[in-house]
C-alpha cells in the first residue's frame, strides 16, 4: 500500500501543492527537489499564518511563534525565510537586506533600529542590518542595528553580534569576547538551482 501512496502523494506535491505553494508564498524560492515537501509547507505555516494571522502579510513562511515587524522594509535572497523558525523576533522598520541562503536558528533577534540614549521617544542614528550570502545564523544570537555581516558567515549559538564581521568568518562566542577564525569559501551555489 505504502509503494502505490507514495509515488501519488509525491506527484500531487510536485503539481498541485507546488502551485498553491507559489500562490500562497510568491517570496518563498526554494530547491524545487530535496528541500521539503510542499505538502508540508502548507501543512506547517498555512493555517496559523494565512488563517489565524500570525504574521499574515509575510510572502514567505513564517512560523506563528516568531514576530516580524516591518514586513515590508525586508529584502530578501532566495533560499532566504526570515522568521520560518522558532521564536524570532525581527524588527526591521530600519531596513534589513538579507542575501542568498541565509539561515536563521531558533530565539533569534535581528533589531535594525534602538532608542536614542537621551531620549527614548526618538530612533537612534544607528539603522538597518545587512547580512551577506550563505550565512548561517545559530540560535539564540542578537544582531544589533547598524551592523553588516560579510558573505560565508558562520555565526554559532548565543553570539551577540554589536560590529561588523567581515566575509569568510567563523564567530563565535566565549566568555564575553567574540572570536573570529577565518574559514574556507562555500561551495553550493543555490542560484543554480531550479526553484520552486
Amino acid at each position: 500500500m505504502r509503494k502505490i501512496f507514495k509515488p501519488i502523494l509525491l506527484l500531487f506535491d510536485d503539481n498541485i501543492f507546488r502551485l498553491l505553494v507559489k500562490w500562497i508564498y510568491p517570496e518563498y524560492k526554494r530547491p524545487r527537489k530535496g528541500y521539503a515537501y510542499n505538502f508540508n509547507i502548507l501543512r506547517k505555516y498555512f493555517f496559523m499564518q494565512k488563517i489565524i494571522g500570525f504574521n499574515r502579510r509575510a510572502p514567505w513562511p513564517v512560523d506563528f511563534r516568531s514576530k516580524i515587524l516591518g514586513i515590508e522594509h525586508i529584502d530578501k535572497g532566495i533560499m532566504c525565510d526570515p522568521g520560518d523558525n522558532i521564536g524570532i523576533y525581527i524588527n526591521a522598520y530600519g531596513g534589513l537586506k538579507l542575501g542568498n541562503n541565509v539561515n536563521i536558528g531558533q530565539n533569534t533577534i535581528i533589531t535594525t533600529t534602538n532608542h536614542n540614549i537621551y531620549d527614548h521617544r526618538k530612533i537612534g542614528e544607528k539603522r538597518g542590518v545587512i547580512i551577506g550570502n550563505n550565512v548561517w545564523i545559530g540560535a539564540n544570537c542578537s544582531i544589533l542595528a547598524g551592523i553588516e555581516i560579510g558573505d560565508n558567515v558562520t555565526i554559532g549559538a548565543g553570539c551577540t553580534i554589536r560590529n561588523n564581521i567581515p566575509s569568510n568568518s567563523l564567530v563565535v562566542q566565549s566568555n564575553d569576547a567574540i572570536i573570529l577564525k577565518e574559514k574556507k569559501p562555500y561551495q553550493w551555489d543555490c542560484s543554480k538551482e531550479e526553484l520552486l
